[in-house]
């Protein structure tokens, strides 16, 4: 699997492509900023970009996906719950008293349980409610993109429009806690002491995660 990482926008979003080495077909996860130098990146491994995945609605993590759509052609992909939610007028109005114009409507949804195939490569979409409604996280080939429902050492906020703490404490309990101690983090912003770790290691050193194991 190719695999790489990225710091963009505003409020440094962490941005990942996930590649198949034999087909190159890819997706892009949460391209907030910087659109253009992600779309070089992907033409330059000769990448072909079949979708871009939103791990939520959130505007930090969604503000990038109609340039990069403009760039790329690809369709945008992300859970109903949030793509309702973020278009309602009342949560538009504060986000954009914060700076943020509302992405564009997505192109399709991700729903539990549903498999992306890219290429050769099989990747899991994890519904994790808590953050927000629609949270999900990308599993598959030893990584879980976690957006911001996992930090390393943290866990997302719970005081935005739709999130509840105790949603998102079940979410890590029941579809988090389960996967394998050697399965790689890659969280959506880069908040803790490091930017990625095993969920074996996060099981130890996160107090969220280690009060529930």
């Amino acid at each position: 699997m190719i695999l790489r990482e990225f710091t963009v926008g505003p409020l440094q979003v962490r941005a990942y492509i996930l590649a198949c080495e034999d087909t190159l077909k890819a997706i892009i996860i949460d391209p907030a900023g910087s659109e253009k130098q992600l779309a070089d990146n992907i033409k330059s491994l000769g990448l072909d970009l079949i979708a871009i995945v939103n791990t939520h609605g959130h505007p930090d993590h969604t503000c990038g996906n109609k340039r990069m759509k403009e760039l790329t052609g690809a369709p945008v992909l992300m859970h109903r719950a949030d793509d309702e939610l973020f278009r309602d007028p009342g949560v538009v109005a504060m986000f954009r008293a914060w700076g943020f114009e509302p992405a564009p409507p997505t192109d399709g949804y991700l729903e539990d349980g549903q498999v992306l195939n890219v290429g050769n490569l099989s990747f899991e979409i994890m519904h994790t409610p808590g953050h927000s409604p629609g949270s999900v996280c990308i599993y598959g080939q030893g990584v879980i993109v976690t957006g911001d429902t996992l930090f390393i050492d943290a866990i997302g906020r719970t005081d935005l429009p739709g999130g509840d703490y105790n949603v998102l404490m079940n979410s890590l309990r029941t579809r988090i806690l389960p996967l394998p101690d050697d399965t790689l983090v890659l969280p959506g912003h880069d908040y803790g002491p490091k930017p990625t770790d095993t969920l074996g290691g996060q099981k130890k050193t996160n107090p969220y995660l280690s009060q529930l194991a």
